[in-house]
């Protein structure tokens, strides 16, 4: 497949890729069979939508695409042990993991307890000091005072802490990846245990939650009871959804979809409050979830009290929702300051280390545990490598790593420690956390690398910039926007569609902050198009388009509406840029 435009080397040094072939083939045929756009077709060709299929994926139904509960092992013993503690008013702990996926189980699960009329306890343990998981001294403590515990987001790995839960029974709703024996825990309910046949892997722990809930509405419906009403806790799936970074795939991207419906109702007294102080003033978007809810949510976990962002998105009361959103979004503030000292000193260091092998890594004495996974993100954007850093402190290093898209990081982790390297470690495929004696580290780090090259991390190549198709200014309008988010909602996995506009001409311009550039183009035909580049003097794109001396430009980006003071104009996010020879 040749350039796409002939853009081996764009201004960030990218080469353009178009579809394939058979891709564009898929899309002239399906333009041509149905009333749908071009730009719209390739969208989901590119997505891997058969033609016959189109119609369906543009209106999914969630009733079509949701599993049966009761395919994923053990449900049903989760179920029913939930809904006895329910009807006996027995003592329900809920001890969930300090993220947003952790945060939102618990959330539903407290929710859903208190509609039927149940108080729950809620445990989340510090990140500094009990780290992830349950821990032994929590779980004898909750054992003591509670029938039943739920462990969610949390917990598959947790073989000694549940075995000291005497008194109790735990369930465990879970996500990530299981070892070769489960814990002894009533049941385990777990998409990516081994025993399990990895079609619904790719759920979240609260899609994981939320299906244990249909579950026992399900049952209280044969005996003639009403549950709560499920769909208005899919703002909550959503959130987690997308802030994990789940793959918007299959019934992920209708719980998202649905989800996100939900939320622009404005129902939900925490993520009022918290939208609010987010400034979030259009209808919420995975944009929206992932970068401005999700990072707030967040910082109580990793700076400040763990719970705040569970008491956040279960409280019914919107005035300690108020107080709680201001409070986590001056703790966002501050993880901000935090994450960019660590951020600068991992890059230099990994700088020195190098950063074309299979893994990018740094670590660094106290070194925040509550952003080395922030960091790792952006260490991993930064170089397209899987990255890991750590933070020491008294000989000991806390650790998270990010992966890129085919290399299972999780499995290499989970591996090393099974080699005695780490004291513990686990995750997913994307991302994973770890325990490491400091002594240990440098060994424990190559022999990752090691691991990972095999999978092929160090044949990665330049991130290539995939474009779905050439686009002229005067075809990008607010209906082709709307009818180009039918196919959305996008994000993990189902990336938003990318155009190029072709040849155009630089007009007006302007330095918005100390990184960003506006600016507007238009292709001598009569239309133009207003244009924002965020970070763009962090790298070449603004100096270039700042001071192009008439040059003419091949664009890319992502077409969104921009409002602004009651008017919608058409407005491209742009990413990448090339001169046009």
């Amino acid at each position: 497949m040749g350039d796409f435009l002939n853009v081996s080397a764009s201004l960030t040094g990218r080469r353009w890729v178009g579809l394939s072939v058979e891709a564009e083939r898929l899309a002239e045929a399906m333009a041509q069979g149905s009333r749908l756009p071009l730009p719209v077709c390739r969208t989901l060709a590119r997505l891997g939508v058969p033609a016959e299929e189109a119609a369906g994926y543009l209106a999914p139904a969630l009733r079509d695409l949701l599993p049966d509960p009761l395919k994923l092992k053990d449900m049903d013993k989760a179920a029913a042990r939930f809904l006895a503690a329910v009807k006996r008013r027995e003592r329900i702990a809920v001890f969930a993991d300090y993220d947003v996926d952790g945060g939102t189980s618990a959330a539903l699960l407290v929710t859903w307890l208190r509609e039927m009329g149940l108080a729950a306890t809620l445990y989340i343990p510090d990140r500094i000091d009990e780290g992830y998981g349950p821990n032994v001294p929590a779980m004898e403590a909750l054992a003591r005072d509670h029938d039943l515990i739920v462990c969610v987001d949390c917990g598959t790995l947790s073989h000694e802490p549940i075995a000291a839960a005497t008194g109790a029974d735990v369930v465990v709703l879970d996500h990530h990846l299981g070892a070769e024996t489960l814990p002894p825990a009533l049941a385990v309910v777990n998409p990516n245990r081994q025993d399990e046949d990895g079609e619904f892997g790719h759920l979240c722990a609260a899609a994981v939650v939320f299906l244990m809930l249909v579950e026992a509405n399900r049952l209280l419906r044969a005996e003639s009871v009403k549950g709560p009403d499920l769909m208005s806790f899919l703002d909550l799936v959503a959130l987690a959804t997308v802030a994990d970074v789940a793959p918007l795939i299959g019934v992920n991207r209708a719980l998202v979809r649905q989800g996100l419906k939900v939320m622009a109702r404005r129902a939900r007294p925490g993520l009022v409050a918290l939208g609010d102080v987010a400034r979030m003033d259009t209808a919420p978007t995975p944009y929206h979830l992932g970068f401005l809810l999700g990072p707030r949510v967040n910082a109580g976990g990793r700076i400040g009290a763990a719970d705040l962002g569970a008491r956040l998105l279960s409280t019914a009361d919107p005035h300690e929702a108020q107080a709680l959103a201001e409070r986590l979004d001056q703790l966002n503030t501050e993880r901000r300051e935090i994450e960019n000292r660590v951020r600068d000193a991992a890059l230099e260091q990994a700088a020195e280390r190098g950063l074309d092998g299979p893994l990018v890594w740094a670590a660094g004495e106290g070194w925040h545990p509550g952003v080395v996974g922030i960091v790792a993100s952006r260490l991993k954007e930064a170089t397209n490598r899987p990255a890991i850093v750590i933070g020491t402190e008294g000989g000991i290093g806390k650790g998270s790593g990010r992966s890129v898209s085919g290399i299972d990081l999780g499995a290499s982790i989970h591996r090393l420690a099974a080699e005695g390297l780490l004291e513990k470690g686990g995750g997913h495929k994307m991302a994973a956390g770890l325990t490491v004696a400091e002594p240990k580290i440098e060994a424990a780090m190559e022999r990752l690398g090691e691991m990972l090259a095999k999978q092929g991390a160090a044949d990665i190549g330049p991130r290539d910039l995939n474009v779905d198709g050439i686009l002229m200014p005067g075809a990008a309008t607010i209906d082709l926007i709307e009818q180009l988010e039918a196919a959305g909602p996008f994000g993990a996995g189902a990336p938003a569609p990318r155009f190029a506009f072709p040849d155009v001409a630089i007009g007006f311009r302007k330095r918005v902050g100390e990184s960003h550039l506006k600016l507007s183009f238009n292709d001598g035909m009569g239309a133009k198009i207003d244009s924002i580049c965020f970070g763009a003097f962090d790298g070449p794109l603004g100096p270039a388009l700042e001071d192009h001396g008439g040059a003419r430009f091949h664009l890319a980006g992502r077409l969104e509406v921009n409002h602004w003071q009651g008017r919608q104009t058409v407005q491209l996010r742009l990413e990448d840029a090339a001169r046009a020879e």
